[in-house]
């Protein structure tokens, strides 16, 4: 494939990605090891399951990425993964347009979580996690209620 098509296609995501799509940068609970929590990123594209065509599409061109349909007719392609997260943002970044503050803030994330063990983050690099979720959230659209600052510091052991 030509690089101009390359292009195109990843212009084109990035649009989808603008519209319907979303970027997280979450605290998950855990049940599997010592570590009670964890961070996950996740980019994720919304369809109606109708037209689920194009989320198929877009896996084949990033190569990575599950699908799921959900009870209420719509359909998500979902990326998770600090490198594969970070790697296709940043293919993205030159094209996206709405989401650019948030782009940067989940890239920064990766960066962070993709060069430290979970255990080895230090408490600035927690506090700078924290700020960034905040700032992710606060351009995303949720239903559910958002986590505080107050409660995410308290989550991570950094209140006094």
């Amino acid at each position: 494939m030509g690089s101009r098509s390359k292009k195109l296609e990843l212009a084109y995501i990035a649009g989808f990605l603008d519209g319907d799509g979303s970027l997280m940068l979450q605290l998950k609970r855990r049940s599997d090891s010592k570590r009670a929590i964890r961070f996950m990123t996740t980019i994720c594209f919304y369809q109606d399951t109708r037209h689920k065509k194009t989320l198929y599409w877009i896996k084949k061109v990033l190569g990575i990425g599950y699908i799921s349909t959900r009870n209420d007719g719509m359909t998500e392609l979902r990326i998770n993964g600090y490198k594969q997260v970070r790697n296709i943002l940043k293919s993205l970044l030159p094209y996206i347009r709405f989401k650019k503050l948030q782009t940067f803030a989940l890239i920064k994330a990766c960066e962070v979580l993709s060069s430290t063990k979970f255990k080895k983050l230090t408490k600035k690099q927690l506090v700078k996690l924290v700020d960034l979720i905040l700032v992710i959230q606060s351009e995303n659209y949720v239903t559910k209620k958002k986590k505080t600052k107050i409660e995410l510091h308290k989550i991570l052991g950094l209140t006094p």
